[in-house]
């Protein structure tokens, strides 16, 4: 809860002492010709943003006009504030997480969808502990300040128990997978690869993931609004890229993520093996994804969010009009 407080705090200050502007120019797109157009996309170390390396080693930013500079950014409360004072251009985010900074004042507007985690992300706990009911009264670990909070709160709602009934121990993801496998903890909220190594300790199992809520975890791809009206062609650029990106490792799999790997720092297996607990989005599944027909498409996403933070009192309303107003479609 402190990192979301400091985010916001971080970020009105942020809000308070910019200065937007800037003539929109035209975007360098394809055998334009022109200069190409410096942008910095942000993301920390995960595998659902990791396809951007590829757009990098193959030129599709250059294609499409742009000299990439990738930066990784473990620290989200940094994040709408590098929005804000125009250090990054775009943004690979929880979309939860989005929610919150644009509410708060972040100049980001949803270009696609990069990722759904389905099965990447979980509750881990031990062998007593069969049923979510069964937690009351038992110590988990978890981030609140992060999408793991947001996904624990979902699963409790289709419990018969609420989280007053739970000692809730606060860290970091990583941290939590480990000290639930360490013993110091009854369960804990985690990722890959610590979900995978809960049975490293004796009883540990999968109590629930994301594979059992396939929308409640989405990565996705924004662009900072101030960048957006300087090179108004960027979001459907940054969409285009990231289709073919995905196109990219679809149809190369293994050279796909050797390229992954290299840019995340990791070892090649470790993101073969996480790359199994995510559903990356591709170019028709962003088309439907964006569609009004679409039954629980990313607006209704972005709504559950808002009102979920809105309700526990992280945001002051829940107006996300602008957020989709550069949808390229």
């Amino acid at each position: 809860m402190k990192k979301l407080f400091a985010l916001l705090t971080a970020l009105t200050l942020a809000i308070s002492l910019a200065a937007c502007g800037g003539a929109p120019q035209k975007t360098a797109g394809p055998d334009s010709g022109a200069e190409p157009i410096p942008i910095k996309v942000a993301f920390c170390t995960w595998v659902g943003y990791a396809p951007l390396f590829i757009a990098e080693e193959k030129g599709y930013f250059e294609e499409y006009g742009y000299a990439p500079e990738i930066i990784i950014m473990e620290d989200e409360s940094a994040y709408g504030s590098a929005l804000v004072s125009n250090s990054i251009d775009a943004l690979g985010q929880v979309l939860d997480r989005d929610i919150i900074q644009y509410v708060a004042g972040a100049p980001e507007q949803y270009v696609c969808t990069m990722d759904a985690s389905t099965g990447g992300d979980g509750l881990v706990a031990t062998a007593d502990i069969q049923l979510v009911d069964d937690l009351a009264g038992k110590t988990v670990a978890l981030d609140k300040s992060a999408t793991s909070y947001f996904f624990f709160l979902q699963v409790l709602a289709d419990s018969g128990i609420t989280e007053d009934e739970i000692n809730i121990v606060e860290m970091g993801n990583d941290e939590a997978g480990e000290a639930f496998i360490a013993g110091s903890v009854d369960a804990a909220v985690t990722w890959e690869p610590q979900l995978s190594n809960c049975s490293m300790r004796e009883g540990g199992h999968i109590l629930v993931s994301s594979a059992d809520y396939p929308k409640a975890i989405i990565d996705v791809l924004t662009v900072n609004s101030n960048f957006l009206k300087a090179h108004p062609d960027a979001a459907k650029d940054l969409l285009e890229i990231w289709n073919k990106s995905v196109d990219f490792l679809n149809e190369n799999f293994d050279e796909g993520c050797e390229i992954m790997a290299k840019g995340l720092d990791l070892d090649v297996e470790e993101v073969k093996e996480s790359c199994g607990g995510v559903t990356y989005y591709d170019r028709s599944m962003n088309a439907e994804f964006v569609k009004d027909s679409t039954d629980f498409n990313v607006m209704d996403v972005a709504d559950t969010a808002a009102a979920f933070w809105l309700e526990r009192g992280y945001i002051d309303n829940d107006d996300l009009s602008g957020f989709f107003a550069g949808t390229p479609k």
